[in-house]
């Protein structure tokens, strides 16, 4: 006989490797976990087998995780509701579900990390606009989250952030266990755009890896990257300290360093050579970063961000320019020499990047203690 959920039921729509992740944190939280899988083969080997050996393998789920192919079984009673579906697919899902969820008012949950590409939009304001709901419900989910790794139960830590302290805390509270902590804020803009924009410098790293370049280049893409994600994401009306968090440095680091990351094994793929069309048609799952290349630059244009990383990442993308001669940490306007900012825009950013990164470090280390900024 299975054992009894002690905590609140939810559900998790979508079964890939971070949604069914992000349900086992769940439900060694204590939930009664219902996911929603499209297809019914692999709802079947997640309810009854309790794997997901397509995404996970070699994980044992939750015996009080169960799983269905039919939308309305899985959010029938639910208290959470989490997405985790592929943000150029949100929209569609969305029309789908509005008549359900407009029913309730649950929180829903982003688990997502990337921006639509027709509208630039973050997947909160997708779900607000496609959902008609209050946006006091809607949270996101972010930080340095490597599904494989938090599924086979290393400790981490991610950030919920929403308009409403009561959603955060009712989340945080849900998605929390012995080796998985979360934090809150209110930084919505920034805890969303920091989980797009790591991406994208990860698969800039990812080039210089594929070309064979060492760890000077990459520190020096990780450093500047982390400038270049700070400066969009004010301008977009962040608070900076998000960036300096585990919402933008900790998953950068994360995100920029492991072979388990979609994003990095995209762009290692291209400094091998391999063309954009090769590469999505070699990915399994969805590599977010190498769709939010294009509206993150429309945006930044409009805003009058410069972004060189992430320009040239979109030139080797059109096969525009050849992955060796990668080095956007070397681009400037002019010969002129530049003072080194941190990402506060304050000059002399050493000290204060040192700074940033311990306490990012700090907050992986020390799970039971509330860290400043999250």
């Amino acid at each position: 006989m299975s054992p009894r959920a002690t905590g609140p039921r939810v559900a998790v729509l979508g079964a890939g490797s971070w949604g069914t992740t992000f349900g086992k944190v769940l439900a060694d939280g204590g939930a009664d976990v219902v996911m929603w899988a499209r297809r019914p083969e692999l709802a079947l080997e997640i309810d009854q087998a309790k794997r997901n050996s397509q995404y996970l393998p070699g994980v044992n789920l939750p015996r009080t995780m169960s799983a269905t192919s039919k939308v309305a079984d899985a959010l029938e009673g639910a208290q959470q509701v989490y997405l985790s579906i592929p943000s150029q697919a949100l929209r569609q899902n969305l029309k789908t579900l509005r008549p359900i969820l407009s029913r309730t008012e649950v929180p829903i949950v982003s688990l997502m990390k990337g921006v639509e590409k027709r509208t630039g939009l973050r997947m909160s304001q997708v779900m607000e606009q496609e959902l008609r709901c209050d946006p006091d419900r809607i949270a996101v989910a972010s930080g340095p989250n490597l599904a494989l790794e938090i599924a086979r139960e290393q400790p981490t830590a991610a950030v919920i952030a929403s308009l409403s302290p009561e959603t955060a805390e009712a989340v945080a509270r849900c998605a929390r266990n012995a080796y998985f902590r979360s934090f809150v804020n209110a930084d919505v803009i920034g805890t969303e755009f920091g989980g797009v924009l790591k991406n994208l410098i990860a698969v800039a790293i990812g080039i210089v890896d594929g070309v064979g370049y060492g760890e000077n280049t990459k520190a020096s893409i990780i450093t500047r990257g982390l400038v270049e994600m700070t400066d969009f994401a004010v301008a977009q009306g962040a608070e900076p300290e998000t960036l300096q968090g585990l919402a933008g440095l900790g998953d950068l680091i994360a995100t920029c360093q492991s072979p388990l990351s979609r994003n990095n094994t995209a762009g290692r793929l291209l400094g091998q050579g391999y063309s954009f069309q090769d590469v999505v048609k070699h990915m399994q799952q969805t590599a977010e970063g190498l769709a939010s290349v294009a509206p993150i630059l429309q945006l930044a244009r409009e805003a009058g961000v410069e972004m060189p990383i992430v320009e040239q990442v979109k030139r080797v993308l059109d096969g525009t320019m050849d992955p060796r001669d990668i080095a956007p940490h070397l681009t400037t306007d002019d010969d002129t020499p530049q003072e080194e900012r941190s990402p506060n825009g304050q000059l002399g950013g050493g000290g204060a990047l040192r700074r940033s990164i311990q306490r990012a470090l700090d907050q992986l280390r020390n799970r039971g203690r509330r860290p400043e900024g999250d």
